[in-house]
């Protein structure tokens, strides 16, 4: 699946990753594959830069098999609260 879910057009330069250790935190912190209550892995995905269309991206996701879900909340937000660097900054359509 993390193969497939590299060729996805949409996700063009992620970097799938299996992470490792307690299901709960979203950092590596063991040597085994985190595994929910559910049974399932999870595969985090690494971005070098960022999702052109995370409509199509969650639809590419969703349609392939052997993934359960995603966490791209499209369709379903209001905005958007980025936190950075450069402090944090609210986005609305």
């Amino acid at each position: 699946t993390m193969r497939e879910i590299a060729k996805l057009p949409a996700l063009a330069g992620c970097e799938p990753i299996l992470r490792l250790g307690n299901v709960a935190n979203n950092k590596p912190d063991g040597d085994k594959p985190a595994i929910t209550d559910n049974g399932n892995y999870i595969v985090d995905l690494k971005f070098t830069s960022p999702i052109k269309d995370p409509v199509v991206a969650g639809k590419q996701l969703k349609d392939t098999v052997g993934v359960v879900d995603h966490g791209l909340f499209t369709g379903i937000t209001t905005a958007v609260i980025i936190a950075g660097a450069d402090g944090i900054t609210v986005r609305t359509p």
